[in-house]
């Protein structure tokens, strides 16, 4: 099987900001808690003071009670030896407490923030972004930055201190000692530079390539039923095996590079302990330093071991979290909800009258050179008046009716209710405004009572029965407990036909101005379309509607009837009219009435329980 393509993210390519500056972004949510993580560094700081000042105490004894065999005088030093270990002990305690305090609300208010944004991100932006890729985000890359808020964060900055602390505390002891331990901050620095480069590239690709992973993950749950039916589940078992693969590849290629480094980090200082040694004891030898001092200078030179050792691996977590930084704040700097200028409409004295004024529409990603899909549409709709939108597939009635609620904005021309631009209107209530059907019905994990009032939370029961009865969805009445019924992820649990009349009584819910329907009735039996169309005319003769329709029977339920073709109306007029002037709405509609002569029923029966 060929290689998948990939699906990363179309800012996965982006130059990426220096590891600094991505991070330095984190400061706004880290404001709230930073008295608390700058007590914890303190605390850690102070604890590393604490273990430098041991060796100190331990050359004092051995050049004091020890050369002298004074057996007696030990015991204070042994006491204030235990005080600085309790000491330290604390300042640990205290470290860990401060920052499990502080971080979960840092975390809290990263994660609302992440998911606000994508609430109000544009319909296009959820278009061109994988939900694998967003959900990683949330996830993987949040968890990535919880771990360098409480602890990288720290001991990068503790274990720089200590690197400083102990090099000074080495010079003052022994000079010459002091400097060759501590030069070897020079080729550590130059290598780390080099190595954050090359592993800011790789860690960053592991990153995308988990959010791949993800992506494929989530559309084989969610689409597990067709997978089975079509006997492909093994090749979207090879595909996700081929994308694990590649992650795999990529992550030992990051444990090669932190290997490296870890290596370089441990061999150069080990090198200068070794000539350190050399010189010390011949120092000692020669009377121009004690014995207590050369242990106290080991001694402090071990405990400064760790913080060198551990400075690749806290520069390669920093870089991951730099890498995890940038994927959120990515999704933050997408462009947001759609503008507008908010200009008021009276909502009182909204009587739905709906012009397209030589609208133009193109989807964002489109190429250049491809044109228009909606190529200068004109068309009025009068208040309470419903139009029937028929046309070919693929000639853009999705995207004109796309168009009303703002789910995209117009490349040319403009739409107007009432005669005010609807980019004039706040999208907040341009949708209370307008209420949409689309053809593929989305439930949410809620119940029927929830998904039915979720355009309209202020509504009631009675609400909620009067828009079932419109749509033809007595069937709740059987569920396990009625309105309080949850229907499952994505509305799994009912049949295509239950799923669109629920999503049906949403839309009618809130008795809408105006009300957009894209092909509604498409997943009902020719009984129930029926008895839809007979409750559904009461609504439409109360409001301005904007219907797509491919069966005769659906056009019927419209004043006028437009055929859209080429991106242009073509025809507009009632349906007896066009059937007499227009050849293509003659054989669109001959071709639809032969198609949905004989439409079995499929309904399945309610589901028995509820998730």
């Amino acid at each position: 099987m060929a290689d998948p393509t990939p699906v990363t993210s179309p800012w996965s390519t982006r130059p990426d900001q220096s590891t600094v500056a991505t991070l330095l972004r984190l400061r706004p949510f880290v404001r709230p808690a930073r008295r608390r993580l700058i007590a914890s560094a303190l605390a850690a700081l102070a604890a590393t003071c604490v273990g430098l000042t041991i060796p100190l105490v331990v050359a004092r004894v051995v050049d004091g009670p020890v050369a002298d065999h004074d057996t007696a005088a030990l015991w204070p030093w042994a006491a204030l030896l235990v005080a600085l270990g309790a000491s330290e002990t604390f300042f640990f305690w205290a470290r860990r407490a401060l920052v499990a305090r502080a971080l979960p609300r840092v975390e809290e208010s990263m994660r609302n923030t992440l998911y606000e944004h994508l609430q109000t991100r544009p319909v296009a932006f959820h278009d061109t972004w994988q939900s694998g890729q967003l959900l990683s985000r949330a996830s993987r890359d949040l968890g990535e930055l919880r771990s360098f808020l409480s602890f990288i964060a720290v001991f990068l900055f503790v274990n720089a201190a200590t690197f400083l602390v102990g090099s000074v505390m080495l010079i003052v002891l022994h000079p010459l000692l002091g400097l060759v331990v501590t030069a070897v901050a020079v080729p550590i620095i130059a290598f780390s530079i080099v190595f954050e480069r090359r592993y800011r590239v790789v860690t960053r690709r592991a990153q995308d390539q988990a959010g791949d992973v993800a992506t494929v993950m989530e559309e084989s749950v969610l689409g597990i039923r067709v997978l089975k039916a079509f006997g492909r589940h093994r090749a979207m078992d090879d595909r996700f095996r081929a994308l694990v693969r590649e992650l795999r590849a990529t992550e030992l290629h990051k444990a090669r590079l932190v290997g490296i480094i870890w290596a370089f980090l441990i061999v150069v200082p080990e090198v200068a302990v070794a000539v350190a040694m050399l010189l010390g004891v011949g120092e000692v030898a020669d009377g121009a330093m004690t014995t207590g001092e050369l242990v106290a200078f080991f001694a402090i030179v071990m405990y400064l071991r760790w913080p060198v050792e551990s400075f690749g691996w806290l520069l390669a977590a920093t870089t991951d979290s730099a890498a995890a930084a940038a994927r959120y704040f990515e999704v933050l700097d997408a462009d947001g909800e759609l503008p507008e200028r908010a200009r008021p409409i009276d909502p009182v004295r909204v009587t739905g009258a709906l012009a397209f004024e030589s609208v133009r529409f193109r989807f964002p990603e489109t190429p250049p050179d491809a044109p228009d899909l909606l190529r200068g549409i004109d068309l009025a709709i009068r208040p309470g008046e419903t139009i029937a939108l028929v046309g070919p597939t693929g000639c853009g009635k999705t995207a004109m009716t796309s168009l009303v609620p703002r789910l995209y904005d117009v490349t040319g021309g403009r739409i107007t209710l009432d005669g005010v631009d609807l980019r004039d209107l706040p999208v907040e209530r341009l949708r209370r405004i307008v209420a949409v059907a689309f053809e593929e019905p989305v439930l949410f994990s809620m119940s029927v009572r929830e998904n039915v009032l979720l355009g309209f939370p202020e509504g009631t029961d009675a609400d909620v029965r009067r828009a079932l009865a419109v749509a033809q969805a007595e069937f709740v009445d059987d569920l396990p407990w009625g309105l309080d019924t949850r229907v499952g992820e994505e509305g799994l649990d009912l049949s295509g036909g239950q799923r669109q009349r629920l999503a049906l009584a949403r839309a009618v819910v809130a008795r809408p101005a105006v009300l957009v329907l894209d092909d509604p009735l498409s997943a009902l039996d020719v009984h129930t379309e029926s008895q839809v169309e007979r409750a559904l005319r009461n609504v439409l003769a109360t409001t301005t509607a904007l219907v797509v329709a491919h069966r005769p029977s659906t056009v019927q339920l419209a004043d006028r009837v437009a055929l859209l073709t080429d991106g242009r109306i073509q025809a507009v007029g009632t349906h007896e009219q066009l059937l007499q002037r227009s050849s293509a709405y003659r054989q669109l509609m001959a071709a639809d009435s032969s198609r949905f002569r004989h439409t079995p029923d499929i309904e399945r029966q309610p589901a028995k329980e509820a998730v």
